[in-house]
């Protein structure tokens, strides 16, 4: 009898420290546990970086003082390693120091040969500056007919960017900037070779290449706005040529809209009353373009003004401002995506 009971009392006390240990796991378990982000939070977090960063201060276009190291979109989240945060810094500032010295060079280079000749120095300087939008675009369709990626609203913008490169190239040529041989022989060979240079660098790594047309829009920006400033009083007397006023005061001004994706649609309705506001325009249409590639360095960043609505321009509404992060930026980002997936991670008890 008092064997069956000691056995009794022992089952008893077993189980009692199993249903002990069960709940002391699911105490520790849901201490530990913390649960994610929703996903609407998680969109507002990827999409407080915009294009927005120099409307406050829309003159301040400076090469030096181009896109930061890394904006991480959520500050709290570190990257995974320091030896890798520390890499992807160094290669960001070589890319940016490669960029900044190539500018230079061509602007050492615009120097020497256009000192005293600023509409045939427009004219070179308006046919170099387009080419990187069709590098762009050849690459995405490219991407396209792969089957790779597909980016709508890139291919919008940078033609609409494009289509404003093009009229300001129109209205310099309407000017006499054209008028040597040896300035379109200049422009369209140096053309040709940015173009190859920038599709190889868009391939390799999209976030150099937009920050190189950065620095050739910073620069633009800096020339007109002193030419602005030296020759005002002349240019205030002149008549606006018949291109700028067509472009810039028609009736359909969707694609001056569009590559101004720092801006709402219809915010901006430029007008001309004579050559001194067609300079100024187009030194203002510079700074836009600095605003939208230096938006295009963070992957996913860039969509269509005309896909926002004025209540949530700018992700101030959490709704339909999901960032796509899963395709690659370009071949660099590819295989460290590939290499990151492919080794396994370490658990730490």
């Amino acid at each position: 009898m008092m064997t069956t009971l000691s056995q009794t009392v022992s089952v008893f006390s077993n189980k009692a420290i199993n249903l002990k240990s069960v709940a002391s796991f699911n105490t520790i378990k849901t201490l530990r546990f913390n649960p994610p982000s929703s996903p609407r939070s998680l969109s507002w977090k990827f999409c407080r970086v915009q294009a927005t960063i120099l409307q406050d201060e829309e003159e301040k276009v400076v090469v030096e003082e181009s896109s930061p190291l890394k904006n991480f979109p959520n500050d709290d989240e570190p990257p995974e390693t320091g030896s890798a945060s520390a890499l992807e810094k160094w290669v960001i500032k070589f890319e940016q120091s490669v960029n900044i010295l190539l500018t230079e060079s061509v602007i050492m280079v615009l120097d020497a040969l256009y000192r005293d000749r600023d509409y045939a120095r427009f004219f070179v300087l308006e046919t170099i500056a387009r080419v990187p939008y069709f590098a762009f675009i050849s690459v995405l369709h490219m991407y396209e007919s792969f089957g790779w990626w597909r980016r709508a609203d890139y291919l919008k913008v940078h033609f609409a960017e494009s289509w404003n490169e093009m009229h300001h190239l129109l209205i310099m040529e309407e000017l006499g900037g054209n008028a040597w041989w040896f300035d379109r022989f200049l422009a369209q060979h140096i053309a040709v070779a940015y173009y190859f240079v920038t599709v190889f660098m868009y391939v390799i790594s999209p976030r150099m290449a937009y920050h190189f047309s950065e620095c050739v829009e910073s620069h633009a920006f800096e020339t007109y706005d002193k030419f602005i400033k030296a020759q005002g009083e002349k240019l205030k007397k002149m008549p606006a040529p018949a291109v700028a006023i067509k472009y810039y005061t028609g009736g359909d001004l969707y694609l001056f809209d569009e590559f101004q994706t720092a801006r709402l649609p219809n915010s901006r309705r430029p007008k001309i009353e004579n050559l001194y506001d067609v300079f100024l325009n187009i030194r203002d249409d510079e700074a836009e373009h600095c605003k939208t590639m230096k938006a295009c360095q963070t992957h996913g960043n860039l969509r269509s003004p005309h896909s926002y609505s004025e209540d949530d321009f700018g992700c101030e509404d959490e709704s339909g401002c999901i960032v796509a992060q899963a395709d690659c930026e370009g071949i660099v980002d590819c295989i460290k995506k590939a290499v990151a997936v492919s080794t396994p991670r370490v658990k730490q008890n």
